[in-house]
């Protein structure tokens, strides 16, 4: 991700000086959707000890967020198959924009700004053609939408803009649904999820499947380390009683093939074929996953592919990347960390709300 200073120096050079910042919005160091006690719904920042520094109101359950590089503005999307997805200003509160996809079209909870932040990249469903759609909006223009192409695959749910700022990476999960149907998943027998890597004009760079005994394991939620190494959460939608992995890593340009790490027996069953968040520690040598369904928190060594930790947290699901190993939230309402050592468990701050699927990195 392009540096803070770097990109004010660029919007120096452009006469666009002075922006606000992520300070003034209290300096979250992440970003987290939660249901309130009174039932609704909001986003939240949390900096490093797990204290809210902003709370914002949202009409619906939100699932993921998307943070500007720089400036304190965070775009919180619905819970999939919803449709909003609203560009917060994170210091007041107030509604920046709302984004509205055309007809026959939903978000899929997540999005990615490019490295200077001037466009936005969104997931959704062509539900009526079944595929998969990445749609553009610029930032600098009231986040009006610029343009769209296919995501090379179905059901896009995760997207991340790399570090070179050239190239996204789209977790297309390979389960065709429709709004009129629900959640229900149409095409479980004939599903053929993959990992794709685009350019940011839509060409397709590379694009991996994994093998064909796992081609009902949805391909769902991303973490990239900032040598490009791609960490990939699934979601396994075949026969109950198997515990395939659901935890993988990929490098493009061949600095790690594909990887697929899984605990020994009977750890494994404790997923319950379901993983939700995924995160990379803070130096990268770790690599870990939430699973909500069987209240656990896995990590693994990335070089070597050993488990590291096993950790039981009753629902737990957002993680991120912080000092030391992860930080991780729970719909009881805790924020916690975690390393890779069974002792390495402590809950920092408990608040009162359930906290939703993810906990979401605010660039510094």
């Amino acid at each position: 991700m392009t540096s803070r200073r770097a990109f004010m120096i660029g919007m120096m050079a452009t006469g666009l000086c002075p922006v606000p910042s992520w300070a003034e919005a209290g300096n979250p160091n992440y970003l987290a959707a939660a249901r309130r006690p009174d039932g609704g719904f909001e986003l939240a920042g949390l900096d490093a000890a797990g204290n809210r520094v902003f709370r914002v109101r949202l009409p619906d359950r939100g699932h993921a967020a998307a943070a500007h590089p720089v400036r304190p503005e965070a775009v919180a999307f619905a819970r999939r198959p919803g449709t909003f997805a609203i560009v917060l200003d994170c210091r007041t509160g107030r509604e920046i924009a709302r984004l509205e996809t055309p007809g026959g079209r939903h978000f899929y909870g997540h999005g990615s700004f490019s490295t200077d932040g001037r466009v936005l990249f969104t997931t959704e469903n062509d539900f009526e053609a079944g595929q998969g759609v990445i749609s553009l909006w610029d930032v600098t223009k009231g986040y009006g939408r610029i343009g769209e192409y296919p995501s090379a695959g179905v059901g896009p749910h995760d997207i991340c803009v790399m570090s070179e700022g050239d190239v996204m990476v789209v977790a297309n999960g390979g389960i065709e649904t429709h709004p009129d149907m629900g959640r229900a998943k149409l095409n479980l027998p004939l599903m053929r999820p993959n990992l794709t890597y685009l350019s940011l004009d839509g060409v397709v760079l590379d694009q991996l499947e994994l093998a064909p005994a796992l081609h009902r394991n949805s391909i769902r939620h991303l973490a990239v380390r900032a040598d490009g190494l791609v960490g990939f959460a699934l979601q396994w939608q075949g026969e109950g009683g198997e515990s395939p992995p659901v935890l993988a890593v990929h490098h493009r340009l061949g600095g790690l093939a594909l990887r697929l790490f899984e605990a020994p027996m009977p750890e494994q069953r404790r997923t319950k074929g379901y993983a939700g968040s995924i995160a990379f520690s803070e130096g990268g040598d770790l690599v870990g996953f939430t699973s909500p369904r069987g209240g656990v928190l896995h990590v693994f060594n990335v070089t070597s592919g050993a488990l590291a930790g096993a950790h039981r947290i009753h629902d737990v699901c957002g993680l991120s990347s912080a000092p030391n190993g992860f930080r991780y939230t729970s719909g009881t309402g805790d924020i916690g960390r975690a390393g890779a050592g069974a002792k390495t468990l402590t809950v920092v701050a408990t608040h009162d709300c359930q906290w939703d699927n993810h906990l979401v990195p605010v660039p510094v």
